[in-house]
């Protein structure tokens, strides 16, 4: 394997180890993809997990151009080659693809094809993928160049490899799933035994005021004020039940981890694009960790629910000691001013309390038609 700029154990095992490193599906895909098309010195590579519709539910490439992918139009469907390594799950090594009587043809932006080297993915019996490269970069004598026995042997190792990957990816998406799962089930009883039965109080004597208005005013009046105290009682009581919920994913991951897995759940659940980066992050105190989640989880629901934005980037640095949170949405925006004299403030008084309440400070920055951008800087242990 001299030939290969890439090849030898120290290039097998980068490319392992970059797959093992990735812990999102996604990214896995995209690790085993480029490591496959490196370590083989290949010009494209890809991989298709297949749907149960005769698809694919995820297909990831690597050697085409953003442009080239989209000009290709729909994903591949589970015919000809692709087919044949998902179903009889063996290899498939050709000197010319589109001599291959399994051949279909390609879409008319699709890059031309030629030497062709694919396998399955597989995890015991479960056929998790198929991974294919094409056209082998060396020279090109008058007999033609293309994968050899021993590139088939490499890329089966690697793809033995990319399973176990794939395999704990999932599991970890999962795991990450279940735990959002049971938090909402914790939140919900916890605000159904503090805050129903008051509610119940509260609607009971609304409707008792309700028929006394024209009698008896002044009962009315009586009723009414109790009203105001149950309203009270039970936000006090909400209050206390959402603070005391701390997110068990924040004990047991950090808050770096737990903010990137809500912020990746975020942007596939909505419309709009939400990114986020971090930079040199130091573990800061239990409180301050909490803080920075709510306000960013709050600043996160006001962009992606009200904003009407198509971008949102949270970003997280170190600062000193501490950290310094920004939420940035490119929504409709509004005058910060106006919003507190109309009494819409609920969400911004919450940030700013819980950014006081850990020796922090909260900024936010806003105007109709630019965006709003909440930032909170809250001090080390």
């Amino acid at each position: 394997m001299s030939h290969r700029p890439s090849s030898g154990l120290a290039a097998v095992s980068s490319a392992l180890l970059a797959m093992n490193r990735q812990m999102e599906v996604r990214d896995v895909l995209k690790t085993i993809v480029a490591s496959a098309r490196e370590l083989l010195d290949a010009e494209y590579a890809a991989l298709g997990v297949p749907d149960d519709h005769g698809g694919f539910a995820q297909f990831v490439v690597d050697g085409v151009s953003e442009e080239q992918w989209r000009a290709i139009g729909p994903l591949p469907r589970q015919h000809g080659i692709l087919a044949a390594m998902l179903h009889k799950a063996e290899p498939e090594r050709l000197a010319d693809v589109r001599e291959d009587p399994r051949f279909e043809g390609w879409p008319e932006a699709h890059p031309d094809m030629s030497d062709f080297l694919g396998l399955p993915v597989r995890d015991g019996d479960e056929i998790l993928g198929a991974l294919f490269l094409a056209n082998k970069r060396c020279p090109r004598p008058a007999g033609g160049c293309g994968f050899t026995a021993e590139d088939e042997e490499l890329l089966t190792l690697l793809a033995q490899h990319a399973a176990i990957a794939l395999t704990n990816a999932r599991l970890y998406e999962r795991s990450r799933e279940l735990t959002i799962a049971e938090e909402r089930s914790r939140l919900a009883h916890e605000l159904h035994d503090a805050v129903s039965q008051k509610l119940f109080s509260l609607r009971l004597t609304a409707q008792a005021a309700a028929a006394l208005v024209d009698r008896d005013p002044a009962r009315a009046k009586d009723e009414l004020q109790q009203v105001t105290r149950l309203a009270a009682e039970a936000a006090e009581e909400l209050r206390a039940a959402v603070v005391e919920l701390r997110p068990a994913a924040l004990d047991e991951d950090g808050l770096v981890h737990t903010l990137r897995t809500q912020i990746q759940v975020l942007d596939r659940a909505h419309s709009a694009r939400v990114t986020f980066d971090s930079s040199g992050v130091r573990a800061l105190p239990a409180a301050q960790e909490e803080a920075v989640l709510r306000v960013a989880q709050e600043a996160l629901h006001n962009a992606l629910r009200h904003s009407g934005a198509a971008l949102v980037t949270v970003s997280l640095a170190r600062s000193g000691q501490g950290a310094r949170l920004a939420v940035t949405d490119d929504g409709r925006g509004f005058e910060p001013r106006t919003v507190r004299s109309a009494g819409r403030h609920l969400g911004l008084v919450s940030m700013r309390d819980r950014s006081a309440g850990v020796g922090g400070t909260l900024t936010v920055t806003s105007a109709p038609g630019r965006g709003t951008t909440i930032e909170m800087e809250v001090p080390g242990g």
